[in-house]
């Protein structure tokens, strides 16, 4: 595959225009706008209930594995036996998995739908699962503050979808803060990352130690939990963290940046991988 993956092979356009009405200026007019779709999405895994969860379409091999990965039923590709859309069905996918990982099928304690404003919200209760792995050494690397305000544009530049429609979130992965992996856009934020870590599980690319996750609104618990389940060594967010999230970040030596827009950031946990800070 190329080095700039920004665009899933499976990735439908995720819009769709339709006809409104505009008032203005004491005034109505027509006019056609442009939305994000939202359809669910059903993920068979054999051995265990379905799971339902909404979703824009598109990346949906990678948002399955993403968010078994997130729930810490699949540690690594070689777990997953078989990943894809059941035939004549867009909005299903079905999954085999290995014996170690069926056996952790449990830990999904999800109802029947998962909304996509939240990834906690349908569940009965909310045990995340740990990172297994964790290292607490010093870094190898550093990341410099300009490159770290750049991060929010390059994440833009590739979001086309919510350049049309102003009603997606977007998670992107930074190789070391400066090549570009992958960015993946959901109407869930969880969604997102879920597509993000799933394309970075199917490419064999786990752990992150050695990347940045760039989230394009707040840096939630949920999503600091996935990312640190992934090893990511940085996760910036262009919005607030809760302290939730920076205690877990802390927790798990993990930089957790938020509010990297207009020429500034802050830095709440692991100051020491950004060049000059400390």
């Amino acid at each position: 595959m190329s080095a700039d993956q920004t665009i899933p092979q499976d990735q439908p356009t995720g819009r769709r225009a339709m006809p409104i009405t505009v008032y203005q200026n004491g005034e109505f007019s027509s006019v056609r706008d442009t939305l994000a779709v939202e359809r669910a999405l059903e993920i068979q895994v054999a051995g265990a209930q379905p799971i339902v969860t909404m979703r824009t379409p598109g990346a949906d091999r990678e948002l399955a594995a993403g968010l078994l990965h997130g729930e810490g039923v699949v540690h690594c590709r070689d777990e997953i036996v078989y990943n894809d859309h059941a035939p004549g069905e867009p909005d299903v996918v079905r999954l085999m998995l290995k014996p170690a990982a069926r056996e952790r099928l449990d830990r999904i304690e999800r109802n029947t739908v998962v909304t996509s404003a939240c990834g906690v919200c349908g569940k009965p209760t909310f045990n995340p699962p740990a990172p297994e792995t964790r290292a607490a050494g010093e870094p190898d690397w550093t990341l410099a503050p300009r490159e770290l305000i750049e991060l929010p544009n390059r994440l833009r530049e590739t979001q086309g979808v919510f350049e049309a429609t102003g009603g997606l979130h977007a998670a992107g992965l930074f190789e070391r803060g400066r090549r570009r992996l992958a960015v993946r856009e959901d109407v869930g934020r969880h969604n997102a990352l879920d597509k993000l870590i799933g394309w970075a599980l199917r490419e064999d690319r786990l752990p992150l130690s050695g990347h940045v996750i760039m989230l394009s609104g707040r840096a939630s618990y949920e999503l600091v939990q996935k990312s640190v389940a992934a090893d990511a060594a940085i996760v910036a967010a262009i919005s607030a963290p809760s302290t939730y999230a920076v205690d877990l970040a802390a927790s798990f030596n993990t930089t957790l940046v938020g509010f990297v827009r207009n020429n500034r950031f802050n830095i709440y946990t692991g100051a020491r991988r950004i060049t000059g800070a400390v």
